[in-house]
């Protein structure tokens, strides 16, 4: 057997560079690049491989390890989970950064591979700096955090161990099912051991992307199920754009005419002007998905995990036969809420449904519902969306100006707080991937790293994120990133001066503004700070400008397409208005005992709807 003598870390990233993946046909590298922050924990091992292989294996060097990976995961679910990249940490502080990244990954079945360094394994220099001592158990490290986020977890010991860890790992991130993030830690000395490893090893390695059909009797249940259906109703979720499902659906819809809603992560799997859209659907939903979705007596949930905004806390779904139908690649998300399951890749699902039921067509009546309602809905995105000449617009009437000066292909990026649940209400979104919000994790912070993720994977199509002054303050080094790197981002920073969506959210259980809006916090005696975002943005590079109000914000948006590299415009907005139309109940937990009639109240109406709360759904 012919060997190769290698480090640990050289045999690592050269097996790396060796895995290729098939793309509609297009052979490409599967690791699209590498991010690095090196430390003492990584920079002589690892870091000593990666600049060998620099020309194969690109490496990307970040601000901060939290923002590397959301970048690296938002390139993965721009990429339909076809590509995906690798983040390395040092031991300490760089590696439990990478904490959140990986349960965003996790909750959102998107695959990023983590690689942090670890503490030595031989124990020679311990406690080696950085290293976390627990007295009862020295085989931990802060590693072990990313145990429970993780869907495959390895300490690699040895050189050897890679043999069968690393293969065990690219199963996992190119699965279909198990697909997530993979922690390998790596012990500071194994890193640059040496070992004589098997030389076919590394030979190119090509994945291809499983699209399992449906089982023979699912399917038929299934098609019984839609058969007897009289007010059918379909939820798009992110499974959708993951299985390459967007033309077979909208194929699908159109000929059948089931009306379709969309979660946030399915969103853009139609056009919005396709005749069976309904729009968002949810507790950030349409009015017309909403209604539709109370009346329906089965729901066909295809690739979605049925989260709480999704069902409305379980109590959208009020038709008393309602049942779900869960078409889904994971048998675990397929059965969820006692759902009839067909655990199939959504295209085959929705392929053999349709071969098995090629004259079939939802009830006339039903269909023209949804499409008058849908009518009503899209008045209501129009009005609330027209700009006006506030001072201090909504973010309604800010995602309006972005949405009318956005070409078609754009993707519009962002993540937390107020503005997810106006883009998924009322952004008009033409083509799929061309709405990238992270929702599953609501993770603030992600929205400037994750534009940089987006424009790395699909750098032929604009990319403008919008964010909150809160997730700006938050997570903004990547923007200096994406200035190095001659990327492209138009950043709209929406400045409410706080948290305008939790103030709200208090408000609305009875309690009185506090600590969220910053002149609702304590404060020094200078008071409430004035930020300069655009001076900011300035200093890291970017193009940048402030602007008051919808007609400043449309010209300067002009201004930004225009311009070569990253533009950043902030404007004061409103944090009071959200729109009111659409939207259904969400649960949160009110106080049971409080000494404000506010919240007293709050907990009544909380204990209201809890009462159309359904666990039968499905059954």
């Amino acid at each position: 057997m012919k060997t190769v003598r290698l480090t640990s870390s050289q045999a690592l990233v050269r097996y790396l560079a060796a895995q290729q993946v098939d793309v509609d046909g297009q052979r490409l590298p599967l690791i699209a690049g590498v991010w690095a922050i090196f430390g003492h924990g990584n920079v002589a091992g690892l870091g000593e491989a990666l600049e060998a292989e620099r020309e194969r294996l690109p490496t990307w060097r970040a601000h901060n390890e939290q923002a590397m990976a959301h970048a690296a995961i938002a390139y993965a679910k721009a990429s339909n989970r076809r590509r995906l990249m690798a983040c390395t940490t040092s031991i300490g502080p760089g590696a439990t950064n990478l904490v959140t990244g990986a349960a965003l990954a996790h909750v959102n079945r998107l695959p990023v591979l983590l690689l942090p360094g670890d503490t030595f394994a031989s124990r020679a220099p311990d406690p080696v700096l950085q290293q976390l001592e627990v007295p009862g158990d020295p085989s931990l490290s802060v590693n072990d955090c990313l145990r429970p986020v993780s869907r495959y977890w390895d300490r690699i010991q040895r050189p050897e161990q890679l043999l069968d860890s690393l293969p065990r790992a690219l199963q996992v991130l190119t699965d279909s099912i198990e697909c997530g993030p993979v922690t390998l830690a790596l012990p500071q000395d194994v890193q640059t051991e040496a070992w004589d490893f098997p030389a076919r090893f590394f030979d190119p390695c090509l994945h291809y992307h499983r699209q399992p059909p449906p089982d023979s009797g699912e399917l038929a249940r299934a098609v019984a199920c839609l058969r007897n259906a009289r007010r059918p109703l379909l939820i798009a979720g992110g499974g959708v754009h993951y299985a390459g499902a967007c033309d077979a659906l909208a194929a699908f819809a159109r000929r059948t005419g089931i009306p379709v809603a969309e979660t946030q992560a399915g969103k853009g799997a139609l056009p919005w002007d396709h005749p069976a859209q309904l729009g968002a659907i949810g507790v950030t939903g349409s009015s017309a998905a909403n209604a539709l979705a109370a009346e329906a007596d089965l729901v066909i949930c295809v690739g979605t995990r049925l989260q709480d905004f999704t069902t409305a806390s379980r109590t959208l779904f009020a038709h008393p036969a309602c049942r779900l139908l869960g078409i889904n690649v994971s048998a675990f998300d397929a059965g969820k809420h006692g759902a009839l399951s067909m655990v199939c890749d959504a295209a085959q699902g929705l392929a053999a449904i349709e071969a098995a039921l090629p004259d079939w067509q939802a009830d006339a009546d039903w269909v023209a519902s949804g499409r008058q309602a849908v009518a009503g809905w899209q008045a209501v995105v129009e009005r609330v969306t027209a700009a006006t000449g506030a001072e201090r617009p909504s973010d309604a009437q800010v995602l309006g100006a972005v949405n009318r000066q956005a070409p078609e292909d754009a993707v519009v990026v962002c993540a937390a707080g107020g503005l997810p649940g106006e883009l998924h209400k009322l952004w008009r979104c033409a083509r799929p991937n061309g709405y990238h919000v992270e929702y599953g994790y609501s993770c603030m912070g992600y929205e400037i790293a994750g534009g940089l993720g987006v424009a790395m994977a699909l750098p032929q199509r604009e990319v403008f994120v919008l964010v909150g002054d809160g997730s700006y303050l938050m997570m903004n080094s990547e923007l200096a990133t994406a200035v190095m790197m001659g990327l492209k981002l138009v950043v709209v920073v929406l400045d409410n001066r706080g948290f305008g969506c939790i103030n709200r959210l208090q408000k609305n259980c009875g309690a009185g503004p506090f600590n969220n809006l910053l002149a609702d916090c304590g404060q020094g005696e200078s008071g409430v700070p004035v930020i300069d975002f655009a001076g900011h943005a300035r200093a890291l590079g970017a193009q940048a400008e402030s602007v008051t109000g919808i007609a400043e914000l449309e010209q300067a948006l002009v201004r930004a397409r225009e311009a070569a590299g990253c533009y950043v415009i902030a404007l004061a907005t409103d944090p009071g208005p959200a729109t009111e139309e659409g939207g259904a109940w969400w649960e949160v937990a009110v106080a049971e005992v409080s000494t404000r009639e506010g919240v007293r109240q709050a907990r009544r109406d909380y204990l209201e709807h809890k009462r159309a709360q359904r666990r039968d759904v499905g059954r």
